[in-house]
Parts: C-alpha cells; structure tokens; sequence
C-alpha cells in the first residue's frame, strides 16, 4: 500500500498525538526528557554525566530501564555530587554498527523490531497478498471474506478507532505499550472504543473495503513511531 503524501502525514501526526509519553512539554533545567534511540550512555555522555549518575540520581533498576517520554533528572540532587567525570575519550562518538542483513532491505529501508520485543498474533485469518517492503508498503494486506474478525495482535489500549485519517477508511490503532502500537485499517465494522483495554486475540473490527478497491486488513506495526517488518514477530503460518 503506497501512503499519499496526504494520508502519511495525516497519520503520522495521529500517532505523535498518540504517543503522549513523547510529549513535547519542556523539562525544567537539570532534567533530560528521553528521545526515541537514545541509550543512557548516550544520556549520560550529552549531559557530561556517568551512566551510574543516572541511575542512582533517578532510582532506576538497571541501566536499559529507560523509556521514551521518560524525565530523567542529568544533574546532581542537593547534597549529592558526581561520581566521576567522563573522560574525553568517553565523549567521542561510538563507531556506528553496520546495519545487519535482516534488519535492510534491498531499498535500504526495512526495519525490523528487536528479537523477542513483542509476540503477535495474525491479525486476520486470510492470504497474504502484499508484504512489508519499507518503502512502498510499511505494512501488510492480509485478503479474506468481508466480515472475517479482525484481532488484536497484541493486548493493549485502543488509541483510535475511527475514520478520521484519509486513505485508512473504519481504522483503529492499538497502543501495546511505550514502544509498539499496531494498526488495523478498511474495516467495514469497528467493535472497540477509545480508551478500551483490549486482550491478545480480541475482535476489535470486521474487515472491509472502506477508502479502498479491494476487501482486505491492512496491518501495520510500528516501533518507536518507525514502521517495521511485522514477520519476525508473527507466528509462522
């Protein structure tokens, strides 16, 4: 599915307004808010700070309990003092790693969730008839019935079901946790509300053709706002 210009931005301008833990509020001086990518280490390193700074400033149980959204305090609490100052060879950027065979495509634009992040299930029960590619397509069209259930892949919030975004029809967006949202669009029937908690394998829809020329769910999953490759987190058929 080729995303209008249009319909991209519409979308990606939902999911940004959905995604409140990213908010854009500004923080009070001495406290960082945590961007989409970043790594405490790197936190740590802007901030001219140590990684076991962080941690202990902000109580945190270890050093990868970071989430986007997240105020993390980057200066010293009264009374308290660094532990240590980061060396210059500390504030030199990493070599960047190469991007692993399973992670691009030939477009240079698949991504893929990290192993293990999140375990789906298939959202519809039909034929795969478009795939993820990264570029044409963030997403998957799985063909069936009209009216054949449509689940949610994972437990979670609903985020969004309406039709408000051109080019999704009867859509609904389902968010899992901080980090993955899944969205289900041209449903013919929504069967879930804003706000609702929803379970793994739940009908939230019936599958449709609405703003499009064919019957069909159009699934797409996304991490940190990125679109990637729901096959390596879907069962094999």
């Amino acid at each position: 599915m080729r995303l209008s210009r249009l319909g991209l931005g519409a979308l990606m301008l939902a999911l940004l307004l959905l995604l409140t833990a990213c908010g854009t509020t500004k923080v009070q001086p001495g406290y960082y808010r945590v961007q989409s990518g970043d790594t405490l280490y790197q936190i740590a390193r802007k901030e001219g700070a140590s990684v076991s700074d962080l941690v202990r400033w902000n109580k945190l149980s270890n050093s990868n309990s970071i989430e986007v959204g997240q105020v993390l305090r980057v200066e010293p609490p009264a009374g308290q003092a660094r532990t240590s100052t980061p060396s210059k060879a500390s504030s030199k950027p990493k070599p960047k790693a190469k991007p692993s065979q399973s992670s691009t495509a030939s477009s240079g634009k698949r991504r893929t969730a990290p192993p293990g992040a999140i375990s789906l299930v298939w959202p519809a029960q039909g034929k795969v008839t478009r795939g993820y590619d990264g570029s044409g397509s963030n997403g998957i069209v799985i063909s069936n019935a009209a009216g054949t259930p449509v689940v949610s892949a994972a437990p979670g919030t609903v985020a969004y079901s309406g039709s408000g975004l051109r080019g999704y029809g009867h859509l609904v967006i389902v968010k899992h946790n901080a980090s993955f949202l899944s969205i289900y669009a041209h449903n013919s029937k929504l069967l879930v509300k804003e706000g609702q908690r929803v379970s793994q394998g739940q009908k939230i829809a019936e599958m449709g053709n609405s703003d499009s020329k064919q019957v069909g769910l159009y699934f797409e999953l996304r991490y940190d706002g990125q679109a990637v490759d729901p096959a390596g987190s879907l069962p094999s058929k």
